[in-house]
């Protein structure tokens, strides 16, 4: 497996880029609602286990956590994309194989051993990117491995909603839910694997009506995680107000 290589002066210099370019030329609105650093969570280690659904989403997970403060992050990414883009590793990025049983086992110990250090931790449980919609949700049981071997973990369920709505560019929320605080170590991996896909599949639930009952309007609850400009059509009505036309 590939190990996280972290470099601050690349973690500088990236976060801008991604913020200031990447993310603001793609995206229209970027918000959060709940807390990523819980204060349930204080002093624990933090495993936030998130849906996946888009190519963007290692990009915008890493941008909330670039807001937080006092804790090295880390994102568990595929082997072969991982090779692809190799100065991921530079940001916290580290390798998970799934074709071979030795290097998932390595991944998960890996893991593990950075929470037990002090580490946060972002995975993706379900461990391939699936489309938004796809239900049921239905997690690996990975995550419920490393939290036996590191029981006193906190996990964060993290949700990602995004799309096209009223705009020309998409745009993309995340819900941080309640912290999970159980006795992983006193539990087999199945009840807690059952755990986690129905605090996750639930919290999805709940994330995706709030945004479709304000019909495409983002909700108040989301602050944003980035400024924006004008869209396209933002820019269209503005030029037809001044020529009122």
């Amino acid at each position: 497996m590939l190990e996280a290589a972290k470099s601050g002066s690349f973690n500088r210099w990236f976060y801008r880029y991604n913020s200031l370019y990447l993310l603001r030329r793609h995206f229209h609105f970027i918000g959060l609602s709940g807390e990523l650093q819980p204060p349930a969570a204080a002093g624990r280690p933090v495993l936030y286990l998130m849906n996946h659904s888009s190519w963007w989403d290692g990009l915008l997970a890493y941008h909330a956590a670039g807001r937080l403060s006092g804790t090295r992050h880390y994102f568990m990414m595929e082997e072969e994309q991982l090779r692809k883009y190799a100065f991921f590793r530079k940001l916290g990025a580290y390798s998970i194989n799934r074709s071979s049983t030795g290097d998932v086992s390595a991944s998960l110990r890996y893991t593990a051993r950075l929470l037990r250090e002090g580490g946060s931790v972002w995975i993706y449980p379900e461990g391939e990117i699936l489309p938004l919609g796809h239900r049921p949700l239905v997690l690996k049981e990975g995550a419920a491995l490393v939290l036996r071997l590191c029981p006193q973990t906190a996990v964060v369920p993290v949700t990602l909603y995004h799309g096209l709505f009223r705009h020309t560019r998409p745009e993309a929320t995340l819900l941080a839910g309640a912290p999970l605080l159980l006795p992983w170590g006193d539990m087999d991996r199945r009840s807690i694997s059952r755990e986690l896909e129905a605090a996750l599949g639930a919290q999805l639930e709940v994330h995706s009506s709030q945004i479709l009952n304000h019909k495409g309007y983002m909700p108040e609850s989301f602050r944003p995680l980035m400024r924006t400009g004008r869209s396209t059509n933002e820019w269209l009505d503005a030029l037809k107000g001044r020529t009122g036309r």
